[in-house]
């Protein structure tokens, strides 16, 4: 993975209008209810760019690692992880040093305590305008939960993979928490898959969001901190052929 420091431009910091609307309803939307979905056109707005950087950065799923972890429990998931600093104030996106990815204390119960070697973000994945957008995005959203001086950005590219015999579990966890302040999920591409409806709940259970990503660009986020999540199981439309769902997973905790 690149290990520069890399700046996140004015426009991936800074949403252009009108689409910063929805920056702003999805900042309100976590401050009151602790959940929001901006939908997938208002989301390729914010993130700008055109179809074909949009298929470059799909792409990467294409080069994903086996999660060991996940094929021990039965479920079929490719991933890759990355760690990075970024500063609140400069925009400056540090990637950290190659780690285990731990769960913090008080959240997914299948892996506190575990520590899981994944496979490395790919420099392209990294360098990718695109990666850089969706950082600066969250970044403004994240801003109306916590304000510190910088944030831990964690990044999950996901590809759950189905099939009639054995369903793709993109939680298989159940509902739990990232342990983390804001937790987001953006559906880069699904294909002949039924299922795999995020779900965030309050506390007590109650259903505070519940939506299918189906397509390319929605973008769900939620308020860790009070909120719990889980994902339906996903199997095929054709029994006869696979199934797949590719997600990017970010989260920001305070440093």
């Amino acid at each position: 993975m690149n290990d520069a420091v890399r700046p996140l431009d004015d426009a991936a910091r800074t949403p252009s209008t009108p689409a910063s609307g929805a920056v702003s309803t999805a900042r309100a939307a976590l401050i009151s209810e602790g959940a929001y979905l901006i939908p997938a056109a208002v989301t390729r707005t914010l993130l700008g760019g055109d179809d074909d950087e949009w298929n470059a950065f799909r792409a990467q799923w294409d080069a994903l690692a086996v999660d060991r972890y996940a094929a021990e429990r039965g479920t079929r998931r490719l991933r890759r992880y990355g760690h990075f600093l970024l500063d609140a104030t400069s925009g400056e996106l540090m990637p950290q040093p190659p780690e285990p990815f731990v769960q913090p204390q008080r959240s997914n119960p299948l892996y506190v305590g575990v520590d899981r070697a994944f496979e490395p973000l790919t420099g392209d994945f990294v360098a990718h305008p695109v990666f850089a957008a969706v950082v600066g995005v969250l970044a403004d959203v994240a801003s109306a939960l916590e304000d510190p001086p910088a944030w831990h950005v964690k990044v999950h590219p996901f590809r759950v993979v189905a099939s009639a015999a054995v369903h793709g579990l993109a939680a298989p966890e159940g509902r739990h928490r990232d342990g983390v302040t804001l937790v987001s999920s953006l559906l880069i591409d699904r294909h002949n898959a039924l299922g795999g409806a995020g779900t965030v709940f309050a506390p007590d259970g109650t259903v505070l969001l519940s939506a299918t990503l189906d397509q390319p660009g929605d973008l769900l986020l939620g308020d860790d901190r009070r909120t719990l999540h889980d994902v339906s199981p996903l199997h095929p439309a054709r029994p006869e052929h696979p199934a797949y769902r590719d997600v990017l997973v970010t989260t920001f905790a305070p440093e």
